[in-house]
């Protein structure tokens, strides 16, 4: 399983959001207090995106160590500051690759994603999926996860002109249709808009004034965190939060 998050306001450093808080993620790649359904240590991998001020697309930096080894993170997060980031730590399912490429954010174009979870039967339950997808995308996947299959399942809906929500919740939905039981928070941004889901993960949110934070893990004790009930999906921006529920089928 995975931790992962999206930020979007005011510009801040990424230390205040990967390495400061008291339960930041860094934190949580070695002590995760709720990960339903397995998993512990977080040590195969990390990744964050993140737009610079002003910038149309992302940079991203992808590592497949643990993110407490990797000493150039913490003087690249405390220089490099942004208003919008996604950011995940990887707890890679068993028989899957633990390789730089496999560590989200996953992207393309003005697009990051991460997927929190694993797919039931993976990878026979989702073939007839895979096969809805151009053989191009097939050849390219980032790595042989089902993390890559969701990110290119989300990506393929975009590219045909659906909406980031619809492209999120039916992909939610046709998953589970094929493989019933998986787990699956997917988290997408586009640097403006962040949209994530509840299927069987937990998820929080916290919005102040002109920012919202969406977490695996609230980072600290504020108040201002709202759990997100399973079967949901929230749709953010840095200044409105909406949180609807999610039916099987949707």
């Amino acid at each position: 399983m995975c931790r992962h998050l999206a930020y979007l306001g005011p510009a801040v450093p990424l230390a205040a959001l990967l390495l400061d808080p008291p339960h930041s993620l860094l934190r949580q790649s070695w002590a995760p207090r709720d990960m339903r359904g397995g998993g512990s240590v977080h040590a195969d991998g990390f990744g964050v995106g993140w737009f610079p001020p002003g910038a149309a697309s992302p940079i991203r930096y992808r590592r497949d160590c643990p993110m407490w080894a990797d000493a150039a993170l913490p003087p690249l997060a405390a220089a490099s500051s942004t208003g919008a980031v996604l950011a995940a730590v990887r707890n890679a399912t068993v028989g899957m690759p633990v390789m730089e490429t496999a560590a989200a954010p996953f992207a393309e174009g003005p697009w990051l994603f991460s997927h929190n979870g694993a797919v039931v039967g993976w990878p026979d339950s989702v073939a007839g999926l895979a096969t809805t997808l151009p053989v191009r995308d097939l050849l390219t996947l980032d790595a042989p996860t089902d993390a890559a299959l969701l990110w290119a399942l989300v990506r393929h809906r975009l590219r045909s002109g659906a909406d980031v929500t619809t492209s999120i919740v039916d992909t939610v939905a046709a998953v589970e249709a094929a493989a019933p039981g998986s787990r699956l928070n997917l988290l997408l941004t586009d640097g403006r808009t962040a949209v994530a889901t509840t299927w069987w993960h937990a998820l929080s949110v916290r919005r102040v004034t002109g920012s919202t934070l969406i977490s695996s893990e609230p980072l600290d004790d504020d108040p201002a965190w709202q759990p997100v009930s399973d079967r949901h999906v929230v749709v953010a921006t840095a200044g409105s939060v909406d949180i609807r529920a999610l039916t099987e089928g949707t």
